[in-house]
C-alpha cells in the first residue's frame, strides 16, 4: 500500500448494549483506491461506515480524516468535513416527495446555495454520468430499484467529493442489475478518480471493484489485502466466509431458477 492516507481508523470499538459490534477495528484508506469491506450481514460493516462519516460516536478509538480526529471536531467543522464525502445508502434513501433532479441537487442547494440554470446543469451532468439522462422530472416511485441506486450515486457525487462511501450497493437487485451497478461503480471511480469504501457481503462484487479487501469477522479485521491475496489465502476466517457465500449464492440461483 502506497500513497497519501485520507482516512485512518484506529482501534475502533462500539457496542449497543450487550452487542459488541466493533472490537478494535483499525484500517487505512489511501487516496485513489477502492477499499471493499466484506463481512456477513450484521457483522458491523455499516456501523463502521457511519463512524467514518461521523454519524456514530465510538466507545473508544479514532477516525482521522486528513490527520484530524473527526470526533474532536465541532459541529461546523464536521459539517464542512462531510462535504468531502458522498454516501450511497443501502436503500438509496431518496425523498419520495422530490423529483429525481431535486434529490440529486439537494446537496448543492443545502451546502452551496445553488439555484436556477447552474443547478439544472449540475443535475443533468450527474445524470449523464450514471446513464440516466433526461429523467430529472420523474419521481422515485416512477423508476426501478436499479435506477434508484443510480440516482443515489448521482446525488452522492453532486459536490465532487474526495471520498465515496457505498453501503451494500447491490443488495436487493437481481444478478443482471447488480452487475450493472458494479460496472457503474468501477466506471465512476475511473471517470472521477475517486477514493471509495464499498461495504458489501457480495464476494463477486468485492473482487470486481476492489483494489484491496478487508474482511470483518467477530468485530475485528480478520484479513486485509488485495483481491488476489483474498482468493489465495488459507486464512480460516476467509475460507469460512467464501464457503458461506458460495452456499448462499447457490441457494439464490436455485430460487431464481424456480421463479423463472
Amino acid at each position: 500500500m502506497s500513497g497519501r492516507v485520507l482516512i485512518d481508523v484506529r482501534d475502533l470499538w462500539k457496542s449497543f448494549g450487550d452487542n459488541h459490534v466493533l472490537r478494535g477495528i483499525s484500517l487505512q484508506l489511501v487516496e485513489g483506491e477502492t477499499l471493499v469491506v466484506l463481512g456477513s450481514s450484521g457483522c458491523g460493516k455499516s456501523v463502521l461506515l457511519k463512524h467514518i462519516i461521523g454519524l456514530l460516536v465510538p466507545d473508544r478509538g479514532e477516525v482521522l480524516f486528513h490527520g484530524r480526529n473527526i470526533f474532536d471536531m465541532k459541529a461546523k467543522e464536521l459539517s464542512k468535513a462531510r462535504q468531502h464525502f458522498g454516501m450511497v445508502f443501502q436503500g438509496a434513501a431518496l425523498f419520495d416527495s422530490m423529483t429525481v433532479g431535486e434529490n440529486i441537487g439537494l446537496p448543492a442547494v443545502e451546502h452551496k446555495g445553488m439555484r436556477g440554470q447552474e443547478l439544472e446543469t449540475l443535475v443533468e451532468e450527474k445524470l449523464r454520468l450514471v446513464g440516466l439522462e433526461g429523467l430529472s422530472r420523474l419521481h422515485p416511485s416512477e423508476i426501478s430499484g436499479g435506477m434508484k441506486k443510480r440516482v443515489a450515486l448521482a446525488r452522492a457525487i453532486a459536490l465532487n467529493p474526495d471520498i465515496i462511501l457505498y453501503d451494500e450497493p447491490t443488495t436487493g437487485l437481481d444478478p443482471i442489475m447488480a452487475e450493472q451497478i458494479n460496472e457503474l461503480i468501477r466506471d465512476t471511480q475511473n471517470k472521477l478518480s475517486a477514493t471509495s469504501i464499498v461495504v458489501t457481503h457480495d464476494l463477486h462484487s468485492a473482487c470486481f471493484i476492489g483494489d484491496r479487501v478487508a474482511l470483518i469477522d467477530n468485530g475485528k479485521i480478520a484479513f486485509i489485502g488485495s483481491t488476489d491475496e483474498l482468493t489465495e489465502t488459507e486464512d480460516e476466517a476467509v475460507q469460512n466466509f467464501i464457503a458461506r457465500r458460495g452456499a448462499d449464492h447457490g441457494s439464490r440461483e436455485d430460487d431464481e431458477i424456480d421463479l423463472y
